[in-house]
Protein backbone atom coordinates (compact mmCIF):
# COMPACT_ATOMS: atom_id res chain seq x y z
CA UNK A 1 0.00 0.00 0.00
CA UNK A 2 1.20 3.49 -0.86
CA UNK A 3 0.10 6.49 1.20
CA UNK A 4 0.53 10.25 0.87
CA UNK A 5 0.64 12.63 3.82
CA UNK A 6 -0.83 15.80 2.34
CA UNK A 7 -0.01 17.97 5.37
CA UNK A 8 3.03 17.54 7.62
CA UNK A 9 5.34 20.13 9.20
CA UNK A 10 8.47 18.00 8.83
CA UNK A 11 10.71 21.02 9.48
CA UNK A 12 9.13 21.75 12.89
CA UNK A 13 11.49 22.02 15.85
CA UNK A 14 9.64 19.19 17.62
CA UNK A 15 10.53 16.85 14.75
CA UNK A 16 14.07 18.08 14.11
CA UNK A 17 15.96 15.97 16.71
CA UNK A 18 15.31 12.70 14.85
CA UNK A 19 14.10 14.05 11.50
CA UNK A 20 15.95 11.55 9.31
CA UNK A 21 14.78 8.55 11.34
CA UNK A 22 11.22 9.92 11.40
CA UNK A 23 11.11 10.31 7.62
CA UNK A 24 12.52 6.80 7.22
CA UNK A 25 9.80 5.46 9.52
CA UNK A 26 7.21 7.10 7.27
CA UNK A 27 8.75 5.59 4.14
CA UNK A 28 8.85 2.18 5.82
CA UNK A 29 5.13 2.57 6.64
CA UNK A 30 4.35 3.14 2.96
CA UNK A 31 4.07 6.94 3.14
CA UNK A 32 6.01 7.75 -0.01
CA UNK A 33 5.11 11.43 -0.41
CA UNK A 34 4.88 14.12 2.26
CA UNK A 35 3.69 17.65 1.52
CA UNK A 36 4.91 20.45 3.77
CA UNK A 37 2.87 23.63 4.36
CA UNK A 38 4.74 26.85 5.05
CA UNK A 39 3.90 29.17 7.97
CA UNK A 40 5.81 32.42 7.40
CA UNK A 41 9.21 33.73 6.31
CA UNK A 42 10.87 32.06 9.30
CA UNK A 43 9.91 28.54 8.22
CA UNK A 44 11.03 28.78 4.59
CA UNK A 45 14.71 27.91 5.15
CA UNK A 46 14.14 24.84 7.37
CA UNK A 47 11.34 23.61 5.08
CA UNK A 48 13.51 23.95 1.97
CA UNK A 49 16.37 22.15 3.73
CA UNK A 50 14.11 19.12 4.23
CA UNK A 51 12.88 19.30 0.63
CA UNK A 52 16.44 19.43 -0.69
CA UNK A 53 17.53 16.48 1.43
CA UNK A 54 14.60 14.25 0.37
CA UNK A 55 13.57 15.63 -3.05
CA UNK A 56 11.73 12.45 -4.08
CA UNK A 57 9.59 12.31 -0.96
CA UNK A 58 9.23 15.73 0.72
CA UNK A 59 7.55 18.56 -1.17
CA UNK A 60 7.24 22.23 -0.12
CA UNK A 61 4.28 24.59 -0.32
CA UNK A 62 4.44 28.37 -0.05
CA UNK A 63 2.06 30.60 1.86
CA UNK A 64 1.37 32.75 4.91
CA UNK A 65 -0.49 30.88 7.66
CA UNK A 66 -3.39 32.93 9.12
CA UNK A 67 -1.98 32.69 12.67
CA UNK A 68 1.11 34.50 11.38
CA UNK A 69 -0.83 37.42 9.90
CA UNK A 70 0.35 40.31 12.10
CA UNK A 71 1.31 43.99 11.66
CA UNK A 72 3.91 43.06 9.05
CA UNK A 73 1.58 40.86 6.97
CA UNK A 74 2.13 42.86 3.77
CA UNK A 75 5.88 42.30 4.00
CA UNK A 76 5.26 38.61 4.59
CA UNK A 77 2.94 38.46 1.57
CA UNK A 78 5.64 40.13 -0.53
CA UNK A 79 8.06 37.38 0.51
CA UNK A 80 5.49 34.73 -0.45
CA UNK A 81 5.03 36.42 -3.83
CA UNK A 82 8.78 36.47 -4.50
CA UNK A 83 9.11 32.82 -3.47
CA UNK A 84 6.25 31.74 -5.72
CA UNK A 85 7.72 33.66 -8.64
CA UNK A 86 11.17 32.15 -8.18
CA UNK A 87 10.63 28.70 -6.70
CA UNK A 88 9.18 25.31 -7.40
CA UNK A 89 6.32 24.84 -4.99
CA UNK A 90 3.53 22.28 -5.05
CA UNK A 91 0.72 24.33 -3.51
CA UNK A 92 -0.13 27.67 -1.95
CA UNK A 93 -0.46 26.87 1.71
CA UNK A 94 -1.08 26.86 4.47
CA UNK A 95 -3.50 29.74 4.00
CA UNK A 96 -6.95 30.54 5.36
CA UNK A 97 -8.60 31.95 8.47
CA UNK A 98 -8.19 31.28 12.18
CA UNK A 99 -10.75 32.85 14.52
CA UNK A 100 -9.79 30.66 17.47
CA UNK A 101 -6.68 32.31 18.89
CA UNK A 102 -7.04 35.99 18.11
CA UNK A 103 -9.40 38.20 16.11
CA UNK A 104 -7.15 41.28 16.17
CA UNK A 105 -6.15 40.79 12.54
CA UNK A 106 -9.36 39.22 11.23
CA UNK A 107 -9.75 41.63 8.30
CA UNK A 108 -6.07 41.27 7.41
CA UNK A 109 -6.43 37.48 7.50
CA UNK A 110 -9.30 37.71 5.03
CA UNK A 111 -7.29 40.02 2.77
CA UNK A 112 -4.26 37.71 2.91
CA UNK A 113 -6.41 34.65 2.18
CA UNK A 114 -8.07 36.21 -0.85
CA UNK A 115 -4.76 37.55 -2.15
CA UNK A 116 -3.08 34.14 -1.88
CA UNK A 117 -5.98 32.39 -3.62
CA UNK A 118 -5.46 34.81 -6.51
CA UNK A 119 -1.79 33.85 -6.59
CA UNK A 120 -2.71 30.16 -6.65
CA UNK A 121 -4.93 30.80 -9.66
CA UNK A 122 -2.16 32.82 -11.32
CA UNK A 123 0.39 30.02 -10.91
CA UNK A 124 -2.17 27.23 -11.40
CA UNK A 125 -1.39 25.75 -7.99
CA UNK A 126 -3.74 24.04 -5.53
CA UNK A 127 -4.50 25.67 -2.19
CA UNK A 128 -4.31 24.12 1.28
CA UNK A 129 -6.74 25.80 3.67
CA UNK A 130 -6.57 26.26 7.44
CA UNK A 131 -10.08 27.00 8.74
CA UNK A 132 -10.22 26.99 12.53
CA UNK A 133 -13.53 28.35 13.87
CA UNK A 134 -13.95 29.97 10.44
CA UNK A 135 -15.09 27.17 8.16
CA UNK A 136 -18.13 28.83 6.60
CA UNK A 137 -16.23 32.06 5.91
CA UNK A 138 -13.50 30.02 4.19
CA UNK A 139 -16.08 28.13 2.14
CA UNK A 140 -17.76 31.39 1.08
CA UNK A 141 -14.46 32.97 0.02
CA UNK A 142 -13.49 29.89 -2.00
CA UNK A 143 -16.94 29.87 -3.61
CA UNK A 144 -16.51 33.51 -4.66
CA UNK A 145 -13.07 32.74 -6.14
CA UNK A 146 -13.94 29.41 -7.78
CA UNK A 147 -13.75 29.92 -11.54
CA UNK A 148 -13.57 26.23 -12.35
CA UNK A 149 -9.78 26.14 -12.03
CA UNK A 150 -9.31 26.33 -8.28
CA UNK A 151 -8.51 23.07 -6.52
CA UNK A 152 -7.20 22.10 -3.12
CA UNK A 153 -7.77 20.76 0.38
CA UNK A 154 -9.68 21.94 3.42
CA UNK A 155 -6.97 20.80 5.81
CA UNK A 156 -7.98 19.20 9.12
CA UNK A 157 -11.65 19.18 8.18
CA UNK A 158 -13.74 19.30 11.35
CA UNK A 159 -17.13 20.52 10.16
CA UNK A 160 -20.50 18.83 9.77
CA UNK A 161 -21.96 16.92 6.83
CA UNK A 162 -23.62 20.00 5.37
CA UNK A 163 -20.30 21.87 5.36
CA UNK A 164 -18.55 18.83 3.90
CA UNK A 165 -21.07 18.78 1.05
CA UNK A 166 -20.49 22.46 0.33
CA UNK A 167 -16.75 21.81 0.08
CA UNK A 168 -17.22 18.83 -2.21
CA UNK A 169 -19.58 20.81 -4.45
CA UNK A 170 -16.81 23.40 -4.87
CA UNK A 171 -14.52 20.69 -6.23
CA UNK A 172 -12.35 20.75 -3.12
CA UNK A 173 -11.17 17.86 -0.95
CA UNK A 174 -11.47 17.09 2.76
CA UNK A 175 -8.19 16.60 4.64
CA UNK A 176 -8.78 13.77 7.12
CA UNK A 177 -6.37 13.44 10.03
CA UNK A 178 -5.92 12.11 13.54
CA UNK A 179 -9.06 13.78 14.91
CA UNK A 180 -11.01 11.01 13.14
CA UNK A 181 -9.64 8.50 15.66
CA UNK A 182 -10.48 10.47 18.82
CA UNK A 183 -13.00 8.84 21.14
CA UNK A 184 -15.64 11.60 21.11
CA UNK A 185 -14.93 12.94 17.63
CA UNK A 186 -17.94 14.06 15.60
CA UNK A 187 -15.96 13.69 12.38
CA UNK A 188 -16.98 10.06 11.68
CA UNK A 189 -20.64 11.11 11.60
CA UNK A 190 -19.89 14.16 9.42
CA UNK A 191 -18.13 12.17 6.68
CA UNK A 192 -20.07 8.90 6.89
CA UNK A 193 -22.12 9.76 3.79
CA UNK A 194 -19.34 11.56 1.87
CA UNK A 195 -17.53 9.59 -0.83
CA UNK A 196 -13.90 8.58 -0.38
CA UNK A 197 -13.41 10.21 -3.78
CA UNK A 198 -13.50 13.55 -1.94
CA UNK A 199 -10.95 12.81 0.80
CA UNK A 200 -7.20 12.80 1.33
CA UNK A 201 -5.13 11.73 4.33
CA UNK A 202 -2.94 13.98 6.47
CA UNK A 203 -1.24 14.07 9.86
CA UNK A 204 -0.54 17.78 10.58
CA UNK A 205 2.57 16.44 12.35
CA UNK A 206 3.78 17.20 14.97
CA UNK A 207 0.20 18.06 16.04
CA UNK A 208 -3.03 16.05 16.42
CA UNK A 209 -1.53 12.57 16.74
CA UNK A 210 -4.09 9.78 16.21
CA UNK A 211 -5.12 7.30 18.88
CA UNK A 212 -3.22 5.56 20.53
CA UNK A 213 -0.66 8.38 20.38
CA UNK A 214 -3.07 11.21 21.18
CA UNK A 215 -1.35 13.95 23.20
CA UNK A 216 2.08 12.87 21.99
CA UNK A 217 4.15 14.04 19.06
CA UNK A 218 2.60 13.17 15.72
CA UNK A 219 4.56 11.97 12.70
CA UNK A 220 3.87 10.97 9.11
CA UNK A 221 4.34 7.24 9.79
CA UNK A 222 0.97 7.31 11.59
CA UNK A 223 -0.97 7.84 8.35
CA UNK A 224 -1.96 4.12 8.18
CA UNK A 225 -3.69 4.46 11.58
CA UNK A 226 -5.90 7.21 10.15
CA UNK A 227 -6.52 5.16 7.00
CA UNK A 228 -7.51 2.18 9.16
CA UNK A 229 -10.13 4.21 11.03
CA UNK A 230 -11.43 5.72 7.78
CA UNK A 231 -11.77 2.22 6.31
CA UNK A 232 -13.79 1.16 9.33
CA UNK A 233 -16.15 4.16 9.02
CA UNK A 234 -16.59 3.74 5.26
CA UNK A 235 -16.90 -0.07 5.51
CA UNK A 236 -14.05 -0.45 3.04
CA UNK A 237 -10.67 -2.18 3.12
CA UNK A 238 -7.60 -0.22 4.14
CA UNK A 239 -6.18 -1.09 0.71
CA UNK A 240 -9.11 0.68 -0.95
CA UNK A 241 -8.73 3.73 1.28
CA UNK A 242 -4.99 3.88 0.50
CA UNK A 243 -5.60 3.56 -3.23
CA UNK A 244 -8.36 6.19 -3.44
CA UNK A 245 -6.76 8.71 -1.05
CA UNK A 246 -3.42 8.42 -2.86
CA UNK A 247 -5.12 8.84 -6.24
CA UNK A 248 -6.93 11.93 -4.94
CA UNK A 249 -3.74 13.49 -3.61
CA UNK A 250 -1.94 12.83 -6.88
CA UNK A 251 -4.85 14.45 -8.71
CA UNK A 252 -4.63 17.59 -6.55
CA UNK A 253 -0.87 17.97 -6.84
CA UNK A 254 -0.65 16.74 -10.47
CA UNK A 255 1.82 18.64 -12.59
CA UNK A 256 3.40 20.47 -9.66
Amino acid sequence: MIFIDTHTHLYDEQLAPDGAEMIQRALDAGVKKMYMPNCDSGTIAPMMAVAEKWPQHCFPMMGLHPCYVKENYREELDIVARQLAAGKFHAVGEIGLDYYWDLTFKEQQIEAFEHQIDQALQYELPIVIHSRESLQDCIDIVRAKQNGKLKGIFHCFSGNEQEARQIVELGMFLGIGGVLTFKNSKLPEAIKNISLDNMVLETDAPYLAPTPYRGKRNESSYIPLIAEKLAEIKQASIEEVARIATRNADKIFAGQ
